[in-house]
């Protein structure tokens, strides 16, 4: 009988790319010229994976147009694009990982919430894009994390199941959508501590980069997670 597909599939903001860091300072800034002031580390656990027209209508408030969301949302993302730009990089080890699994036929995917501009911007200024059988962003997918839709549509591009799906994270609402798409999930601490995600039982490794993980080692630990 022949092996299931497998697939990885990756967030992209503080999973490829180590960037939340400069999400978080812009978000800062557009506050700021709107005279708000918010906490840093309440924000990022409140929203990381969420979309922006979600963020935008909980912190500016429900009373804006669909079209005055994307001015402000466009807003924002041109100054994390202005601030990320010089630093823009894969997080330690990624290259070497995803070619690892490509050579055992696992397929790849990036799930994410960011706007389109935004994945040009990482995935293609990095060249990253071929290496993909597919990309779901915020605007393929009416929701964001922690439902589970991104993630789900991925692993149906790649034609894998759940079970044969690993998704790889740096925030527990992205953990938090594995885990209602019925997938198990990596950890990376590249943004928060491993503490940060104990509550999680569909995670099977936290590790700070990709150096640190192994290819065979993380399906096999999968599997093992769902027979228990």
């Amino acid at each position: 009988m022949a092996q299931a597909q497998r697939a990885f599939i990756f967030d992209m903001d503080g999973t490829i790319v180590d960037n939340m860091a400069f999400h978080t300072k812009s978000w800062l800034a557009f506050f700021e010229r709107r005279g708000q002031t918010v906490d840093a580390d309440e924000f990022f656990r409140a929203t990381a994976g969420r979309q922006g027209h979600e963020i935008m209508h909980t912190y500016i408030g429900d009373h804006l147009t669909k079209e005055e969301n994307a001015l402000l949302n466009l807003e924002k993302e041109m100054l994390y694009r202005e601030l990320y730009a010089p630093h823009l990089a894969t997080v330690k080890g990624f290259d070497e990982f995803i070619a690892k699994a490509k050579a055992q036929s696992i397929a790849l995917a990036v799930a994410t919430a960011a706007p389109n501009d935004n994945i040009t911007f990482t995935l293609d200024g990095l060249n990253l894009r071929p290496h993909f059988h597919t990309v779901v962003g915020a605007a393929d997918v009416a929701r964001g994390k922690p439902n589970p839709d991104v993630f789900l549509l991925a692993g149906e591009r790649c034609g894998a199941a759940p079970a044969h799906s690993i998704v790889f994270e740096d925030a527990p609402l992205g953990v938090e959508a594995a885990r209602r798409a019925g997938m198990r999930a990596v950890v990376l601490t590249t943004t928060l501590p491993a503490e940060a995600f104990a509550e999680y039982d569909n995670v099977i490794c936290i590790a700070r980069d990709f150096s640190e993980l192994d290819v065979e080692q993380l399906f096999a630990s999968s599997a093992a997670a769902f027979t228990n």
